[in-house]
């Protein structure tokens, strides 16, 4: 795949927005080593171009393996209520729009066997009955400035 000046140009602006993210969270961590994992886990996003699993991303936190990003939400002390509240702030400053749209899609994920987290019997509109799956909620916003 070749990579063209727009797409650079693209990432560019996404990893200073992001960067723009983290310096307005950044203020709600007490001590600067949970910082570096969640700017981690969103730059790691943007580089990649897909939405990676949390575990997946740890080393772009920073780290070689996913430490540094489960130290980040169960270890560290920060308070997700204020982080969010500054996301929020920060969306509806960039991305507000009068007609936009929040959509939600609940999807269920066939595993086989039972050994990975999550993957306990469960009913999956996915596959229309109980089977062992991960179910993953996303949500999207779209509008005339995102989608």
């Amino acid at each position: 795949m070749v990579v063209g000046k727009d797409e650079v140009a693209e990432v560019a602006r996404w990893a200073e927005g992001i960067e723009r993210v983290h310096e307005g969270i950044a203020s709600r961590f007490r001590r600067p080593e949970p910082r570096r994992p969640g700017v981690g886990v969103s730059a790691g996003s943007a580089q990649s171009g897909e939405a990676p699993e949390r575990l997946a991303v740890g080393g772009a936190g920073g780290g070689c393996d996913p430490d540094g990003v489960q130290r980040l939400l169960y270890s560290y002390r920060w308070d997700a209520d204020l982080v969010r509240d500054d996301l929020r702030t920060y969306l509806v400053e960039h991305l507000a729009d009068a007609a936009g749209v929040l959509m939600v899609d609940e999807t269920g994920f066939l595993k086989k066997g039972n050994k990975s987290a999550g993957v306990p019997r469960q009913y999956s509109g996915t596959a229309g009955r109980i089977e062992n799956c991960q179910i993953g909620v996303f949500l999207a916003y779209a509008s005339e400035k995102a989608c």
